[in-house]
């Protein structure tokens, strides 16, 4: 089943990620070597170490200028305990719309490998069909990548640069009766898999605010779903369930879980709405909530001028 929607609509998301094609490669190919200059709390091993998020956001608030200092490159010389805290000072934001640049990200300690295979051990005994080792590592390597939303539809699809190794391990069903849509973005072919459901909901990390939700648990439902490789993400498959906050306009930080277990962080980039909302927020340091931003609201430290 496909979705229908108006051509004005489809041209402007084409235009869109032929933009994103060509210009969003220099935000994830940064040259930081040192984590960003930001204010954090001591802690030790352990969930009694851990400091309370609505203290730390109160002795350190993060202000534009702070929240300009991070990048995906320099994301990964934190380690997760820093970036858990980055992430709780940070709200939803609006709900994204059109194409977005994705990409995975490690911190400091980590192993530098995303493996699915390790994580989903014998969970996946279930499956319908038969998924391991390399396969399960395979869609975890293109699950976190380019994504385009459908804000007024509530719906997101994942952007798959190159289905061949797919194809190869036999997890993509294609026929001349349902064949795959394709996006041309800077003059290449990629294939809107995946699709998910989008709304607002309760940030498994930090239950004081509302993250924005990508939902894959009832893919089966959602226009445009095929069987294979749909089936992955879904609730027979990985029950994949990503939220992400806004850290400023254009750029949010992700953290994804399966089966409610945290298994990686990712990014999210769109260099148009980054560079037109700058100047605004580097003002006031605020934007449309499309979530409940909590009794404990996000506090910005605002520089005086």
């Amino acid at each position: 089943m496909r979705t229908h929607r108006s051509p004005r609509r489809v041209a402007a998301t084409a235009a869109a990620l032929l933009v994103l094609g060509l210009a969003g490669c220099d935000f994830f190919d940064s040259k930081d070597k040192a984590a960003p200059e930001i204010a954090f709390m001591p802690y030790t091993e352990g969930y009694a170490g851990k400091p309370d998020f609505a203290r730390l956001e109160y002795q350190h608030p993060l202000s534009p200028d702070d929240l300009y200092k991070i990048t995906p490159k320099n994301l990964s010389f934190l380690d997760q305990e820093q970036v858990d805290q980055i992430y709780a000072r940070l709200s939803a934001g609006p709900i994204p719309d059109g194409p977005f640049e994705g990409d995975l990200f490690f911190p400091r300690g980590g192993s530098g490998k995303l493996r699915l295979s390790e994580i989903a051990g014998g969970g996946l005994k279930g499956l319908v069909v038969n998924v391991a080792g390399a396969k399960l590592d395979l869609v975890g390597e293109t699950l976190w990548k380019g994504k385009v939303f459908y804000r007024g539809e509530r719906l997101l699809r994942n952007r798959i640069e190159d289905l061949s190794a797919l194809k190869k391990l036999g997890l993509v069903e294609e026929n001349d009766a349902n064949p795959l849509a394709t996006e041309k973005i800077a003059g290449k072919d990629q294939w809107l898999l995946f699709p998910a459901k989008l709304y607002c909901g309760q940030s498994l990390l930090d239950g004081r605010r509302e993250s924005i939700i990508i939902d894959y648990a009832f893919t089966d439902e959602l226009p445009g779903y095929r069987r294979m490789p749909d089936l992955l993400a879904g609730r027979d498959g990985f029950a994949i369930r990503d939220e992400i906050r806004m850290v400023y306009p254009g750029f949010y930080l992700g953290r994804a879980y399966m089966d409610r277990s945290f298994v990686v962080n990712f990014v999210l980039y769109n260099k148009d709405i980054a560079e037109r909302a700058k100047e605004e927020f580097m003002k006031t340091g605020k934007v449309q909530e499309d979530c409940w931003p909590g009794t404990q609201q996000r506090v910005a430290a605002i520089r005086s001028n």
